[in-house]
């Protein structure tokens, strides 16, 4: 696999630095900003300290769906605390996406079985977030720690996205998991939004300005709902009134 791999360079340093491995390290990662609808996940993981490398991990964005499954069970078997985080959809639209994504890695790290000493989260500094953290660019790239916390995040997301997809099917989040693709995009087209999408999203707030939202029966299969859709007709225009001299 073509790409950096990430590595236990801040981990190790953190433990040489407390003098022979006390004090614990979590990695914290959130998935799910980008999509149109369902929630955002994070996950914090807590690996032993002077542990090994995990042998195949990488940015979860990097790696097949099958591959992370399998990456997903080593870590939660390899790892001291594995826990979870999600922001509803609800708060995203209230608070917007940034700041729910930070609710979700505050609840990820509340919910560990162990007090980390340190927090290495991707991306830039999170003020929010509570706790003395280090902030690190592309971080579930180069960083172990991270690149693992990515991995739990996006899986346990994507399950909880086909499962919202079979009572949604034609929207198709089984594969697109809530993101804009064409397929998504024509179904929000043609019969609106649900109450699982983020309705602070642009493609959907435009509809939220002309359409309420919808409700689609359970089961609908989408090659049947598609093909049966047809525009509703324009009504004629109203003739003009009779002119009176």
């Amino acid at each position: 696999m073509r790409g950096p791999r990430p590595t236990l360079e801040r981990e190790i340093a953190f433990w040489e630095a407390r003098g022979g491995g006390e004090g614990l390290v979590a990695g914290l990662d959130e998935a799910g900003r980008g999509p149109l609808a369902g929630p955002v996940v994070a996950a914090a993981v807590v690996f032993p300290p002077f542990c090994k490398i995990i042998r195949g991990l990488r940015d979860s964005k990097m790696l097949s769906a099958p591959k992370r499954a399998r990456l997903a069970a080593v870590i939660r078997a390899r790892a001291l605390a594995v826990a979870v985080g999600a922001a509803s959809v609800r708060e995203i639209d209230r608070l917007n996406i940034r700041r729910a994504s930070i609710l979700a890695m505050r609840r990820a790290l509340a919910r560990l079985a162990v007090q980390p000493a340190h927090v290495l989260v991707d991306g830039l500094p999170a003020p929010e977030l509570g706790c003395p953290h280090e902030a690190i660019v592309d971080g579930d790239v180069h960083c172990h720690s991270i690149a693992a916390a990515s991995v739990v995040a996006k899986t346990v997301r994507d399950y909880l996205m086909e499962l919202l997809g079979r009572r949604h099917p034609i929207y198709g989040w089984a594969s697109n998991k809530g993101y804009g693709t064409p397929e998504h995009l024509a179904a929000l087209a043609a019969f609106g939004f649900t109450w699982h999408h983020r309705r602070s999203f642009a493609p959907v707030v435009q509809l939220e300005l002309i359409a309420p939202p919808v409700s689609i029966p359970f089961g609908t299969p989408p090659a049947a709902a598609y093909s049966g859709y047809r525009a509703p007709p324009v009504p004629p225009a109203a003739p003009d009134p009779p002119r009176t001299s």
